[in-house]
Order: C-alpha cells, then sequence, then structure tokens
C-alpha cells in the first residue's frame, strides 16, 4: 500500500498522531471503484490493512496479519478524499492486535480490527507444519 519501493503501491503516506496511532487519506480515485462512483470493498480492506501494519511499523514492530475483520458500514464514494487511522488495541509479544477506521464526509464508513503475528515467529508457525 505505501512501499516507496513498490511503483504499483498507492505510496500512501502515513502520520503519527499524537496518541502513537497513524494517520493518512486517500484520494479514492474512480479507478478503484467497485460499483459506480463507490470504492471497491477489497481497496477499503486494503487501506484498513495497511494502515494497522504502519501503525506497527510506527511502533518498531515488524508482523504479518493474521486475521482479518472488516465491518462495511456505509458505501466509500470515489468523489472525495477519506482519511484512515489505525491504532494498537493489545500488544502481548509475538500477537498485536489493533483497530482501523475509514472516515469520509465525518461519517465512518469502514472499520476493521485485526491480529498481527511479528514476523519471527510467523516463520516459526510455518516450519512447525501449523
Amino acid at each position: 500500500v505505501c512501499c516507496p519501493s513498490n511503483g504499483h503501491g498507492l505510496g500512501l503516506e502515513f502520520r503519527i498522531a499524537h496518541d502513537g496511532a497513524v494517520e493518512t487519506s486517500f484520494s479514492c480515485d474512480k479507478i478503484f471503484q467497485g460499483y459506480p462512483d463507490v470504492l471497491h470493498g477489497g481497496v477499503v480492506s486494503m487501506l484498513l490493512d495497511g494502515a494497522m501494519t504502519n501503525c506497527l511499523f510506527s511502533h518498531n514492530i515488524v508482523a504479518l496479519t493474521a486475521d482479518l475483520a472488516v465491518r462495511f458500514r456505509h458505501p466509500v464514494a470515489t468523489t472525495t478524499t477519506a482519511s484512515v487511522r489505525a491504532w494498537i488495541t493489545s500488544s502481548l509479544s509475538p500477537i498485536h492486535e489493533l483497530t482501523a477506521e475509514l472516515v469520509q464526509d465525518n461519517e465512518v464508513r469502514a472499520t476493521a480490527t485485526g491480529k498481527f503475528l511479528e514476523r519471527s515467529f510467523a516463520g516459526l508457525f510455518r516450519k512447525m507444519g501449523k
């Protein structure tokens, strides 16, 4: 979603908020629409997941998404910018739980919760066949 070395990424730049959350904005271009004038749900999910991952990065934690639950509350329009915010709700190494929200026109349009597994432990579970 935001890696500068990925030429196909969205190039999002996350800012660290005073409370430790991260925030960014997204222009919701029509090239990402699913239905006319509505942002595709997969793009919404990607934005929320990317925000949570970047929140972990801002706390010097590298982790992989282990579980992601997205709630689509209202359609996200492709006619205006949206803001995305994520924060840590629980952090007990190697598992971290986060929450994210996408807001457009002062209304929460989508939320997500996720569990993330620190990358060093993800390889261990793979070797164990789990």
